[in-house]
């Protein structure tokens, strides 16, 4: 089983340095851009190998790409962001590649910034990831030392600063254009679109944001073709996925597999199992803004298709597990306190909405709820839904309510009519 993303991390030890890093073939894919391709052709390549962005959207990441205005009359200078502020619960796959692998975001940040003839980069990192800034920053000065970074890359035209963002940690800024905002140095509200930023993005100039893991599996597409990447996934999804899996199992972690692995592998084979004395309940299977998967899913592929089919969403592909121990109507609880925190405010439904949804459940939680609040949670995943706020925000929160008010009413009805929490005795919400 081929994992060009994690082949050469090794947990506890250091990463790759530069030397280290082209010793194992590092840099070869700028080399071959820079030398024998023009912008388009890897445009065009990387359009080809189907990668599809690794964030959460799931977007054609060449597609993507094709929307940047080329040619000299292109307004200048053009921007390449690396989103590195991982902060959906639940989602850790983009600090592994950040800690054990720098140098192969920085390559790949190259090469998507030669495709579209980006002259000025970004790392924009979550601020609590420490160990990852010391890394990048290390990274990013041997690459400059090194000619791959700075004016005249390898002695060609194309040159490329890059640097260093850390932000503040705002969920928000998952959202891009709201990190363009945060990077401006304004509040991290998202932006209205049209313009998209590709045309008008960071300073009004056309930019390109994307996942670290995007960008990390552009090297290997360069090196050895869009047929191979294709080949990689199981199904009509290309390339290696990192998943994740938290929660109530024997071995928490993260792996590189190929895209389209069931619920079931991941859970049973990678994750261990259950821990014992507890039993699998349900699935967030991509993180915390994704709806409730339960058993009857668990032999569904890990894709966006098949995911979708089930009425769930990929999202970052890092699975949240819910036992037979934990209660839903607290484990809900804890997620939409999150979200409500985490609005930026801008729109009515979000900045009202969220809050309000948070002071049911926690009345629900604490045995004080109503029959009536049942249906004021799910008129609120009604009009917190798609196209009534001015983001995904509020939406990606309805998910989990919507789904556990699907599967765990049950559990929500207990609390109201036994005016207790029935799991009181074995867990606490930690709020």
């Amino acid at each position: 089983m081929e994992k060009p993303l994690t082949q050469h991390i090794v947990p506890g030890r250091a990463p790759l340095s530069l030397k280290e890093y082209e010793k194992v073939g590092g840099y070869a894919a700028v080399r071959k851009v820079l030398k024998e391709m023009a912008p388009q052709e890897v445009q065009a390549l990387v359009k080809e190998s189907n990668l599809r962005g690794r964030g959460g959207a799931g977007f054609s990441t060449g597609l993507k790409w094709s929307f940047v205005p080329m040619g000299p009359e292109a307004s200048t200078p053009k921007y390449l962001v690396a989103n590195a502020d991982e902060m959906e619960p639940g989602t850790f796959k983009d600090r592994l590649l950040l800690e054990g692998n720098p140098h192969q975001l920085i390559e790949g940040m190259i090469v998507a910034a030669y495709a579209i003839q980006a002259n000025i980069s970004y790392v924009f990192l979550r601020w609590a990831y420490k160990l990852a800034a010391r890394e990048i920053t290390k990274a990013i000065q041997e690459a400059y030392a090194a000619g791959y970074l700075g004016k005249n890359v390898m002695a060609t035209d194309f040159s490329l600063e890059m640097h260093l963002h850390t932000g503040v940690g705002r969920y928000m800024c998952g959202e891009e254009t709201a990190l363009l905002n945060a990077l401006e140095g304004k509040r991290a509200n998202p932006r209205a679109k049209p313009p998209f930023p590709q045309v008008s993005g960071l300073f009004g100039k056309p930019t390109i944001v994307n996942n670290v893991e995007t960008l990390c599996c552009l090297p290997h597409i360069v090196n050895k073709g869009a047929a191979w990447f294709q080949q990689l996934g199981l199904g009509q999804d290309a390339g290696t996925k990192l998943y994740g899996v938290s929660g109530r199992v024997k071995k928490p972690g993260c792996w590189e597999l190929p895209m389209g692995v069931t619920i079931r592998e991941l859970l049973e084979e990678h994750a261990g199992g259950m821990q014992d004395g507890y039993l699998f309940k349900g699935v967030l299977p991509g993180g915390a803004s994704t709806d409730f998967l339960v058993a009857e899913h668990l032999d569904t592929p890990m894709d966006y298709a098949s995911i979708g089919a089930v009425g769930s969403r990929m999202g970052t592909g890092t699975m949240i597990i819910l036992d037979d121990q934990t209660c839903p109507v607290g484990f809900v609880h804890n997620l939409q306190h999150f979200f409500a925190q985490e609005s930026c405010g801008f729109c009515t439904p979000c900045r009202e909405g969220l809050p309000w949804v948070e002071k049911i459940l926690l009345a629900i939680d604490r045995g004080e709820g109503r029959p009536e609040d049942l249906n004021a949670l799910e008129f609120h995943t009604k009009y917190l839904g798609p196209g009534n706020t001015f983001c995904a925000l509020a939406p990606g929160a309805m998910e989990p309510l919507q789904s556990a008010l699907k599967y765990f009413r049950e559990d929500f009805e207990r609390h109201i009519y036994e005016h207790h929490c029935p799991w009181s005795k074995v867990w606490q919400p930690s709020i």
